[in-house]
């Protein structure tokens, strides 16, 4: 099983193309790298494959399912972890409190 597939997937904000086409495919089980230059939509890639961002043409999937239309199951397939604390940080203070 694939998974993920992208076919000429692409990102665009107003003229700036941040993924330009892009189509590969990942195998289950395989590992996969991204390496780039800031700004050359490794990030833009990943936040549409996470469903955070719609792409702007192409397709992709994810675990079999469409990053578009079965967004809550792509969602289910996958584990994202930031570089920085993307939580609410008075969460941790309220826990604490209690």
């Amino acid at each position: 099983m694939k998974a993920i597939v992208t076919d000429n997937l692409t990102k665009m904000f107003g003229h700036l193309v941040a993924v330009d086409h892009i189509s590969f495919e990942v195998e289950e089980g395989e590992m996969f790298g991204c390496l780039g230059a800031n700004g050359a939509g490794k990030t833009s890639t990943v936040m549409m494959l996470a469903t955070a961002l719609n792409p702007s043409s192409g397709t992709a999937t994810v675990c079999g399912y469409d990053i578009i239309r079965e967004r809550d199951k792509v969602r289910e397939s996958i584990g994202i972890v930031f570089e920085d604390l993307s939580l609410d940080t008075n969460f941790f203070s309220k826990m604490e409190a209690d």
